[in-house]
């Protein structure tokens, strides 16, 4: 858990932050931001429910901009 509060702590203020954000304003990230359930999501997360954020995560990595976004978030998380 302090692993999660760690990296919450470090893209709230930092460069990776500021650039993931970027690619939420994106017209793939916002293609993606229309397809997920918000508060299905929200749900999942408070409860725990692994099953139902690998559902969504492979539902918008089966999507072409999914698997773009992805692949820029990879860049964007090994960067220094």
């Amino acid at each position: 858990m302090k692993d999660v509060q760690k990296l919450s702590n470090e893209l709230a203020g930092g460069k990776k932050g500021e650039a993931l954000r970027r690619l939420g304003s994106t017209p793939e990230g916002e293609k993606l931001e229309s397809m997920i359930d918000g508060e299905a999501l929200q749900k999942a997360l408070q409860s725990g429910d692994g099953a139902a954020l690998q559902k969504m995560l492979g539902a918008l990595l089966a999507t072409q901009e999914g698997r773009r976004l992805a692949d820029d978030v990879s860049k964007i998380m090994k960067s220094q």
